[in-house]
């Protein structure tokens, strides 16, 4: 995973308020395998940052990994 990467939450964060599959975008880097990540609403207002495990979190995709011809 990488800075900007649109990521989806695997499991419930309660005590942040955020809900299993919740999407964010990573923002930052912190350490191998270790990310900021920013929610954010559809409006781009931001309403939780959060420092998270790549095991928290599923790389989402908006292209097929192979072409089809």
């Amino acid at each position: 995973m990488k800075v900007l990467d649109v990521v989806a939450l695997v499991r419930e964060d309660t005590q942040n308020g955020l809900h299993r599959g919740q999407v964010g975008t990573i923002v930052e880097t912190i350490a191998p395998g270790q990310y900021l990540v920013e929610f954010a609403n559809l409006n781009g207002e931001a309403y939780a940052f959060l420092a998270l495990s790549e095991h928290d979190l599923l790389r989402l995709h908006h292209q097929p990994a192979l072409k089809v011809a």
